[in-house]
């Protein structure tokens, strides 16, 4: 199958957006019968600065590595009611069909439900413009909700799994 790309637009490294991501990305490996592809991490927080500087090679490596994956979760925390600066300016690295072939789930964490569409109605879209294929609705999680992580995404894979099989020609066994 290839690498399963994670990318984290949280301004603090090794944050619990992270952790949730992670999280995605291998029950939804699992579920569409990838459990044992690699995985390549852009935790955001480390490229920083760098995401303004054109010429840099250490972004366009990371953004190359995202858009040569079959799947890929792209998080981040809930700020001001949508994503991050932080994973917006990563974005603007990918043309307009900049991850076409990706299979893209759209991961968001906030407070609380007050923000729940932002992953529907701000993230969703601007990965639809730069090519991406998203099969399934994003998943938005609640810091309430981190203790039962593991049921949270099983409840959304129930629905997400068959299209994620689908969307990546996996055998729907």
């Amino acid at each position: 199958m290839g690498t399963i790309g994670i990318v984290v637009g949280n301004p603090k490294p090794r944050s619990r957006t992270l952790e949730v991501a992670e999280a995605v990305a291998t029950a939804a490996a699992d579920a569409a019968g990838f459990a044992d592809a690699e995985r390549i991490v852009v935790d955001l927080a480390d490229l920083g600065p760098h995401l303004f500087d054109w010429s840099s090679t250490r972004v366009r490596d990371a953004v190359d590595a995202i858009a040569s994956c079959p799947l890929a979760v792209v998080a981040s925390p809930t700020y001001k009611a949508s994503y991050t600066g932080l994973l917006k300016s990563y974005l603007d690295w990918f043309s307009s069909t900049g991850l076409g072939g990706v299979t893209v789930i759209p991961v968001m964490v906030g407070a609380g439900l007050q923000h729940a569409l932002a992953v529907e109605v701000h993230l969703r879209p601007v990965l639809v413009e730069i090519g991406a294929t998203l099969p399934t609705r994003g998943l938005y999680v609640t810091e309430a909700q981190l203790a039962e992580l593991d049921d949270v995404i099983g409840n959304w894979l129930v629905e997400a799994a068959p299209r994620l099989r689908s969307a990546l020609g996996a055998d729907p066994s």
